[in-house]
């Protein structure tokens, strides 16, 4: 054998074998079917991860509460203010002074006049004014006693206007309508009574129980 053909043959037995076409058909189908999972799996996890971070829907308004506080003024509330004899004056001022800052949810306001015998909580205004005139009961009126004092009371067109009865000095309270259940607003100011204006004496037959 001459060198030419043992080189030849050499050459032959380490040269690299020729691809299959069979096994590169094969290579790039398992690589296409591979990239076509992938795809959609990182579709799916990018958007998993766009939901967790995105914002939620804005939370609604808040509904008023029942228990909301009333929106009210605080400008003076007008109040007459008719002289007071000096004992009357003296009760008025020790009533005054005692009075709640608040009645359920209404706050105390500023009076044009006498704040020593008046006050006035809320908007519209409940007023609270001392030293008037005690009213004269008739047969078929009306009288409640509220926490030990006994009021009475008469209808205005825009209010209840209640007078206690009983009392050294007399008390009138005026529940605008807009207020409903009008004895329900005396509970503190017949305790600030009952410690600050003295009794009169027996009240009227309606109020004794």
């Amino acid at each position: 054998m001459t060198d030419s053909s043992v080189t030849d043959a050499t050459r032959d037995e380490t040269s690299e074998p020729a691809a299959t076409p069979g096994r590169d058909r094969s290579t790039r189908g398992a690589a296409l079917i591979a990239t076509a999972i992938a795809l959609p799996v990182t579709v799916l996890v990018g958007a998993l991860a766009f939901a967790q971070l995105a914002p939620d829907e804005p939370a609604a308004e808040p509904t008023p509460s029942a228990t909301a506080p009333r929106a009210q003024s605080t400008a003076p509330v007008e109040m007459a203010a008719p002289p007071l004899a000096e004992r009357p004056a003296t009760v008025c001022r020790a009533l005054l002074s005692q009075l709640p800052p608040t009645i359920q949810d209404l706050s105390q306001r500023p009076v044009t006049a006498g704040a020593e015998q008046n006050a006035a909580y809320g908007d519209p205004a409940l007023t609270v004014a001392c030293g008037g005139a005690e009213p004269t009961v008739g047969a078929t009126d009306d009288v409640w006693l509220v926490n030990k004092v006994c009021w009475h009371g008469r209808q205005e067109s825009d209010a209840t206007v209640l007078t206690t009865l009983d009392r050294e000095t007399a008390v009138t309270v005026r529940v605008p309508r807009a207020y409903e259940q009008p004895l329900q607003w005396l509970s503190p100011i017949s305790d600030t009574i009952v410690a600050s204006v003295p009794s009169a004496g027996p009240a009227p037959t309606g109020c004794q129980g």
